[in-house]
């Protein structure tokens, strides 16, 4: 198995803990922010930043859907860690200063991948959906910190 890994990032006009607060509410934030790929979502202890648990299927593409179960812990500063408990996906969310008043966000996202040919296309085409889905998170967190 190999590792995949998928990154994608935007800069706000917005202070990074604005920015970061948005995205630690995992209760009434997070939800405005899911495009069309994710469905049942719903969380299930805490619900802003570390020790919230998050449930969501995500559908990657036409007949892949993940049902995952996500912990999420804050290992330092504007860093929120999603730790799957139902596969290897780990997905990480910083904020970071850009400029006056500007925050950037990195979300990167690993998982083992498959092997064989399965796993070369895994590895080749599952990061570019999943970025296209992050930008859309991305996009969609613009309109929450303006």
């Amino acid at each position: 198995m190999g590792q995949v890994n998928a990154t994608t990032e935007r800069v706000y006009q917005a202070s990074p803990e604005r920015v970061y607060e948005a995205l630690a509410d995992y209760t009434v934030t997070r939800p405005k922010l899911l495009p069309a790929q994710y469905s049942e979502y719903e969380v299930e202890a805490g619900g802003t930043g570390a020790g919230t648990k998050v449930h969501w299927k995500l559908q990657a593409t036409e007949k892949r859907v993940r049902d995952c179960l996500f912990t999420v812990t804050e290992p330092s500063p504007r860093k929120l860690v999603e730790t799957d408990a139902n596969s290897s996906m780990v997905i990480t969310w910083t904020v970071t200063t850009a400029g006056d008043n500007q925050a950037k966000v990195v979300i990167e996202t690993t998982w083992q991948g498959a092997t064989g040919i399965g796993g070369f296309f895994e590895r080749t085409f599952a990061p570019k959906g999943l970025n296209r889905i992050h930008d859309s998170v991305l996009a969609r967190l613009a309109d929450e910190v303006k």
